[in-house]
């Protein structure tokens, strides 16, 4: 628990405090940047927003790729008493419009080559949002050197915030409608630091930590922002969408011991030739999430490269991982424990907790949850159901306290009355050789529920028709119900940021 007078940005402050001012706190390609010079950034961009007019609790949106100007755009507006919006640099043009309107933001940071494509999105009721670019300059914006230039040496205390002030907001994006606006607080992120990275991580100050999820997401700014400023370790930080090789690259460069992943990217490093002679010998742990890992992958991945992954649940609402696997305590295929700290129920339609081997619906509470849904009261009070948050995820609890993921609310199929879950059909389909990726839903046929399986098949199987054997495989795997009626082979399976498969977008009609 952190003091009531608090303000997150003095992670920075600890680590100059505990002598780390010449340790190199963050890698970002060529340039590396210690925490004391991190920290005067910090500080002179606090001073930069103050002097542009930007006052306590107003937002400062920021589209950003990871490098070393998010960190520096992101605790400065925290330092100053502002909230930084960090939202997907790679969103479609017509979300950063409700990006700025829904957020009232006065301040937009972003890289030159995204400017042009904000310009009509700063006009707003209110007048244009002030732009700054972080790399070179364009007509109209401010440049981010000549700001921190200019404020340089400025020595801006933290603002008093109270730890229940605003901190940041995330906008987490559903399965229908416009993405949402989830305001945290500043006592969140040193919670899950405590929780997560400390208890079942165990992140220390020699760690060197590298996600392929970037920062603009609540994974991955855990993963390699606030946990390793928090255990003052070092972080790598990756500009451009991750790739099986970009990703290996960078791991065999900057030689990470922490590694961050989601399920799809394990699976496609696995599935690219070369791999399994690349060197991961730096990394000591890895760990997955967004969506449960099968535990196919979680085999093969230790067995090539000889490091445990270690899987888990969290969310945008939480902020981190509160439910996981630990070293020396796991079941592959499942998704752990509750975390130290948090607390999980599983509850039937009607509210009564559901007993163990049966599913339900996944309730979680603990420090880092969410303040509320910006704009969207009604969503919050369905969501936040007193000091729990329904987080709309099925699971089953087995008698040995794992949980074992069994799809979203709305991805769950009912075929011939009994309930299915989409995520064991498609972790049986990733044990053929033949299965690349697989999504799973249900579909109506003459009136009937019926289950399709969408196929990427792996390159030596391509010319194959393997519906007839996919049925049959899982088939002689799962129960005889549990099988694709269905199967259609296609190139690419939609996907959010961090890969998680868009079973909706499959289930709507063509």
């Amino acid at each position: 628990m952190v003091a009531h007078r608090y303000n997150v940005s003095t992670l920075l402050d600890a680590n100059v405090e505990a002598e780390r001012g010449d340790k190199v706190a963050v890698i970002a390609g060529d340039e590396q940047v210690t925490y004391g010079e991190l920290l005067s950034r910090v500080e002179a961009m606090a001073s930069a927003y103050r002097a542009l007019g930007v006052v306590r609790e107003q937002r400062v949106l920021l589209v950003l790729d990871d490098t070393a100007a998010f960190p520096v755009a992101f605790f400065g507006a925290i330092r100053t008493g502002a909230v930084p919006v960090p939202v997907n640099p790679y969103s479609v043009p017509t979300d950063f419009p409700y990006f700025i309107a829904d957020s009232y933001a006065r301040v937009v940071v972003t890289d030159s080559s995204r400017a042009e494509t904000l310009r009509p999105a700063l006009a707003g009721p209110d007048g244009a949002a002030r732009l700054i670019t972080v790399d070179q300059g364009v007509d109209g914006a401010l440049l981010l050197g000549d700001l921190l230039a200019e404020h340089a040496g400025a020595g801006l205390p933290p603002a008093d915030t109270h730890r229940d002030d605003m901190a940041f907001w995330l906008y987490s994006s559903g399965s229908t409608g416009r993405p949402k606006g989830v305001v945290h607080l500043h006592r969140a992120i040193p919670y899950t630091c405590q929780a997560y990275a400390d208890q079942v991580l165990g992140i220390v100050a020699d760690d060197v930590t590298f996600s392929s999820t970037k920062l603009f997401h609540a994974y991955g700014m855990g993963n390699n922002l606030t946990f390793p400023y928090w255990a003052g370790a070092t972080t790598v930080l990756m500009e451009g969408k991750p790739t099986p090789g970009s990703v290996l690259d960078t791991i065999e460069r900057h030689h990470p011991s922490l590694f961050f992943s989601a399920p799809t990217l394990y699976n496609a490093i696995l599935k690219t030739p070369g791999a399994a002679d690349r060197d991961l010998s730096s990394v000591r742990r890895c760990v997955s999430a967004a969506e449960s890992l099968p535990a196919e992958v979680f085999r093969r991945w230790r067995d090539t490269f000889g490091v445990t992954i270690l899987d888990g649940i969290g969310s945008t609402e939480m902020l981190h991982i509160y439910c996981s696997n630990a070293q020396g305590d796991l079941r592959p295929g499942s998704s752990g424990k509750a975390v130290p700290g948090y607390e999980l129920e599983l509850r039937d339609l009607h509210g009564a907790l559901t007993p163990p081997g049966e599913v339900g619906n996944l309730l979680v509470r603990g420090g880092s949850a969410l303040a509320a849904y910006w704009h969207q009261q009604e969503k919050t009070r369905h969501s936040v159901r007193g000091e729990w948050f329904f987080t709309g995820d099925r699971y089953r609890l087995d008698a040995d306290g794992f949980y074992w993921y069994e799809g979203r609310t709305d991805d769950m199929m009912k075929v011939s009355g009994l309930w299915v879950s989409p995520v064991e059909i498609e972790g049986t389909l990733l044990e053929h050789p033949g299965v690349y990726e697989a999504a799973v839903v249900g579909v109506d046929v003459e009136g009937l529920n019926r289950i399709k399986a969408f196929v990427i098949r792996t390159p030596d199987h391509a010319g194959e028709d393997l519906a007839d054997e996919l049925a049959q495989w899982c088939k002689s795997r799962l129960a005889r119900h549990k099988f694709p009626h269905l199967v259609e082979f296609v190139d690419d399976l939609p996907k959010t940021t961090t890969g998680k498969i868009q079973r909706f977008k499959l289930r709507a009609p063509a």
